[in-house]
């Protein structure tokens, strides 16, 4: 992998990679759909110096700031530096993707009849924390004063086709996904090709669940994290103390990298959101995947 100071302004989505070994190529043709590939993976976080730096933050004036924002700053910084993790498979062939996409569902409204729509962000990987809390919540108050963002038009047109004129869009709409054709403007709007999917769970109470990922479109992972538990803990000098966790799971395409690489990202995560400070300053430099 090379070292690079800026990310070349293109329109595609991604760009193949021709140079993987034969193992890596013909993995997408033994496991030919994404569910057939996913790796289910699960592990927590102890959150004390994360509630202080969100306390901090809050204090400087960043209101609402919290765990969502710092986690998706630490996968941003981890793709900078493990740039495999954001590939994706299209027609059976590996692509590194071009820019970081992170999509979130959100309800306009948190009551039982609120609605529900997703949001796609695209990041920088020299995004720092401050940077990814500004333009997501400028996505969420958007979205929410929006009677519909476009994924919300696109669906409501395609839903109004009668079934069989549904069923063909949806085939032909795979097809072209399938050879690299579909339409950018359907892509754009799609809450299933992305680099990311996650979803906050805390928010709701509950713990996270396990998610999969979706055969149509190119996701290839899928984290969720939940609300906050409380254990108490035995320390080395035999008191007892209470320390605050906080659970995640992740769902994997393991076609993208190894299994070695992308252990390797997950503890980077874990690092970066211990030390929550790095996050505030870019990287000093962002890591280009293969050819």
């Amino acid at each position: 992998m090379n070292e690079r100071k800026a990310l070349p302004e293109t329109s595609r989505e991604g760009r193949r990679l021709r140079s993987l070994d034969a193992y890596n190529a013909i993995t997408p043709f033994i496991m030919r759909e994404r569910r057939d590939a996913t790796n289910f993976f699960s592990d927590s976080l102890e959150v004390t110096e994360i509630d202080r730096f969100i306390r901090q933050k809050r204090t400087e004036g960043m209101k609402g700031f919290g765990f969502l924002h710092l986690f998706i700053a630490a996968y941003i910084r981890t793709v900078s530096r493990n740039p495999a993790i954001n590939r994706y498979i299209s027609g059976r062939r590996i692509y590194a993707r071009n820019g970081i996409d992170i999509i979130m569902t959100i309800k306009k409204e948190m009551t039982v009849a609120g609605q529900e729509t997703s949001i796609k962000i695209r990041f920088s990987p020299y995004d720092t924390v401050d940077e990814v809390y500004r333009r997501v919540n400028e996505a969420i108050v958007t979205t929410r004063e929006e009677e519909a963002n476009g994924t919300d038009k696109t669906a409501g047109v395609v839903s109004r086709l009668p079934r069989f004129l549904l069923s063909f869009f949806m085939f032909a709409v795979r097809t072209l996904d399938y050879y690299g054709l579909m339409p950018r403007a359907l892509k754009s709007v799609s809450p299933f090709h992305g680099s990311l999917v996650l979803t906050d769970l805390g928010s709701l109470g509950i713990p996270p669940v396990f998610h999969h990922l979706y055969d149509f479109g190119n996701v290839p992972i899928f984290i969720a994290f939940g609300a906050k538990r409380r254990v108490y803990e035995s320390e080395k000098d035999g008191s007892v103390r209470l320390k605050k966790y906080m659970d995640y799971t992740v769902a994997s395409d393991e076609r993208i990298c190894d299994g070695y690489y992308f252990a390797r990202a997950l503890k980077y995560i874990r690092s970066l959101m211990q030390h929550p400070e790095t996050l505030e300053k870019p990287p000093e430099f962002v890591l280009s995947d293969v050819d």
